[in-house]
């Protein structure tokens, strides 16, 4: 039986795509580059933020840590504010919650962040267990992530597990640790990335997300 399910952020629960997006227009700005394609500036929605100076401009991990910085001078007092939870979320954990669950959310966003969001919104209360990243770099991969949150459950069968996001990063970071991951097609996955990298159910809305979790153990 699944007994626990980890929800990634950005993508997933919370569409934070306008304040990161915009954030990252910020810390590039400040070594002089100006990006308004917005099919780039997508991609930076989830994924850890180093990793995505380094792969798609090319910084070294000095310069990706200090554009890290850069983006957090915005998103800190302003950024964070821009976003709102996904239709339909907030009543797909109170569903899950009702058919006996254990949630958490399994981000790579610092978990100070997450944590300002979900209290905006009410939502602390929806989860057992709130895991991200550290503003120190503490947990930047999101294996390390998964991985805290079995520790925190106490998890011995990673079959009783399914992680829920929208980028292979989610999958992948799951797969790391035994464990299977459902995609959520609203976030910001290239189109065919939640297939080609495994997913082993992916709904286009929250409501098919619901109605899929309280089938797993039917």
């Amino acid at each position: 039986m699944v007994k626990v399910l980890l929800f990634d952020f950005d993508g997933t629960l919370f569409d934070t795509g306008l304040g990161v997006m915009r954030c990252v227009q910020y810390a590039l700005g400040k070594f002089g580059i100006e990006e308004h394609d917005e099919k780039t500036l997508r991609k930076f929605v989830g994924p850890p933020l180093d990793e995505s100076f380094s792969e798609l401009y090319g910084f070294s991990p000095e310069k990706a840590r200090e554009a890290v910085w850069l983006y957090r001078e915005r998103y800190q007092p302003t950024g964070i504010w821009e976003c709102e939870p996904y239709p339909g979320m907030a009543e797909t954990l109170d569903a899950a919650r009702a058919a006996g669950f254990q949630t958490a959310v399994c981000t790579s966003k610092p978990t100070p962040s997450a944590m300002k969001i979900l209290e905006r919104y009410e939502m602390v209360e929806k989860f057992n267990f709130i895991c991200g990243s550290e503003f120190d770099g503490t947990r930047s991969k999101k294996f390390e992530v998964v991985q805290a949150c079995l520790e925190h459950f106490g998890v011995t069968d990673t079959g009783t597990v399914r992680m829920i996001g929208d980028r292979k990063y989610d999958i992948l970071g799951a797969g790391k640790c035994g464990v299977k991951a459902i995609g959520v097609r609203f976030g910001y996955a290239e189109p065919g990335e939640l297939e080609q990298y495994g997913a082993e159910y992916i709904a286009d809305t929250a409501q098919e997300l619901r109605e899929y979790i309280l089938h797993l153990n039917a």
